[in-house]
């Protein structure tokens, strides 16, 4: 018997838009919509249905996630509203690898359990990074202050003046909604950022413009310039430095910020980036660059999360400095019996719900003796050279100590599951989806064409991932461009006739010239019918 605390990483962020999050739990903001596309974040034997939108509001991705639990029939083995108290080893774990849980319902009622393994997926999104003691001053602060976490809507700061620190995701997201209502809107970044569109070339999801090709080139170039191609189109779309937003690092440092909106906001004059915060005195906040603004009603900490596992004995695994020991952060590397894994704790450069279901496939195998992990020094190897690789890409912070990127880690992965699709072999006896496997966006289909868990419907739900990615906007009758005959190629053509003819003629040229009639006659009997 398996416990899996928080079945779905992402299920408990979309349950949380409570006006008051609990403690120890993630939450998110009314109007959340995923920064990961339908096609990129689906579960890999069950296809997002063609109708929803490509980036979705939180709320359908709570419809997904119960079509998900229905059609499978998981919800009778998920216990709701149940608190995990203590994970502990058994007595006799070296031999049983067994765990003895204590859990406590809404009721306030204990219950003790014996679990043969168990997955923690509480993700790293719970417990807030409010790091007061790097702004003198908070303290004398007379407005408001809170954490992102703890940011619903905006109604209430209409007409207010509103700072908000940090540029991830959330900052920029919270940042552009409330310069729609307040009176003015400090964005306030130490170190600036790349700011990436989910709306990519040609109208399509940018995440779907990333594919097996791209990869390969991405390790085979050198970092730099592959960063500054992609740098030199992002800023044909907007002049990061002119806005300001510049950072010192190289797009792939740091985890970039998805953002449709802010170059139009900081465009219009609604939001103002603006350095670190230096100092707070009274309602003033004064910036790193001796600029002050006066009157601050609210200032938002969107500074990032960290995490820890508060129920589980620290012998077991510790965190520190959100750095945790995990054999591709997955698995504690010192157990005894490897009955224990953490799912979720990666920040992908891509949608966290399918690496997820790659963990939990991973997992499982382990759990029933399918798969085998390497020895204890094989394991702190590969340990030790993913912490050296992170540290010598990625600008230092407790932010990135568990990044991965989506493509080469979900194959990583899937090649300890036994289902990493084999372009080169697909090629040689499927060609169409060999290039689509090579050229496509590696969608989650991708892992359920071959080996354990091999899913049927995979082949079909790759070849028609773009009609699902059109339909959603196919809402309006829009009549097809009549088709028009191009006179290029016939100029072309005729061009190239009039040249062979001279070179044929040339001894000729002076003739022709006193006579061109003769010249077109013998043109005609080199032109195309056209």
């Amino acid at each position: 018997m398996f416990l899996v605390i928080n079945l779905i990483v992402m299920m408990m962020l979309v349950l949380l838009v409570q006006e008051n999050p609990e403690a120890d739990r993630a939450s998110i903001y009314h109007s959340v919509i995923i920064n990961t596309s339908k096609e990129m974040m689906c579960f890999s034997d069950f296809p997002i249905p063609a109708h929803f939108p490509n980036y979705m509001h939180n709320s359908l991705i709570m419809d997904y996630f119960r079509m998900y639990a229905d059609h499978f029939q998981l919800t009778k083995h998920i216990r709701f509203n149940t608190k995990v108290l203590q994970v502990k080893q058994r007595s006799d774990f070296s031999q049983s690898g067994q765990w003895d849980i204590e859990t406590e319902n809404k009721e306030g009622k204990k219950e003790k359990h014996i679990f043969d393994a168990v997955m923690i997926c509480i993700g790293h999104h719970c417990q807030p990074n409010l790091p007061l003691h790097d702004f003198p001053g908070i303290d004398t602060f007379k407005g408001q202050f809170f954490h992102s976490r703890d940011y619903k809507t905006p109604e209430q700061w209409r007409d207010k003046k509103v700072v908000v620190i940090g540029i991830g995701n959330s900052g920029g997201d919270i940042a552009v909604e409330l310069s729609k209502v307040t009176k003015q809107l400090y964005l306030s970044t130490r170190r600036g950022a790349w700011i990436l569109n989910r709306v990519g070339d040609n109208g399509l999801p940018l995440d779907m413009l990333f594919n097996r090709a791209i990869e390969l080139l991405k390790n085979v170039l050198p970092f730099n310039f592959f960063s500054g191609l992609v740098e030199s189109q992002l800023n044909k779309r907007f002049d990061h430095t002119l806005y300001n937003l510049k950072p010192q690092h190289r797009l792939f440092s740091q985890h970039p910020t998805l953002n449709d909106e802010l170059p139009n906001r900081i465009l219009s004059g609604t939001v103002q980036v603006k350095p670190n915060v230096r100092r707070f005195q009274g309602s003033s906040v004064e910036f790193d660059d001796g600029s002050v603004v006066e009157d601050v009603d609210l200032v938002v900490f969107a500074t990032g999360y960290r995490f820890s596992f508060p129920f589980l004995a620290s012998q077991v695994l510790s965190v520190s400095d959100n750095k945790a020991s995990l054999y591709k952060y997955v698995f504690p590397h010192e157990l005894q019996r490897h009955t224990l894994a953490i799912i979720g704790l990666v920040q992908p450069l891509g949608a966290i719900m399918p690496v997820s279901e790659m963990q939990a496939r991973w997992a499982t195998r382990v759990f029933k003796g399918c798969a085998k992990l390497p020895s204890v020094v094989d394991m702190m190897k590969d340990i030790q050279c993913k912490k050296k690789t992170m540290a010598q890409r990625y600008v230092s912070s407790q932010r990135h100590t568990i990044q991965v990127d989506y493509i080469s880690y979900m194959d990583e992965i899937a090649e300890q599951v036994g289902v990493r699709p084999s372009v080169l072999r697909l090629l040689l006896t499927d060609p169409r989806m060999g290039l689509n496997v090579l050229l496509g966006p590696c969608t989650p289909y991708q892992y359920r064409l071959q080996g354990p868990g091999k899913w049927a419907g995979a082949h079909q739900a790759i070849l028609t991932q773009w009609e699902r990615v059109a339909q959603p906007m196919q809402t309006r009758p829009c009549p097809a461009a009549e088709p028009h005959r191009s006179f290029l190629w016939p100029l072309m053509v005729s061009a190239a006739v009039v040249g062979v003819a001279f070179y044929i003629n040339r001894n000729k040229l002076p003739t022709f010239l006193q006579d061109p009639t003769e010249l077109l006659e013998r043109i005609k009997v080199f032109m195309p019918a056209l």
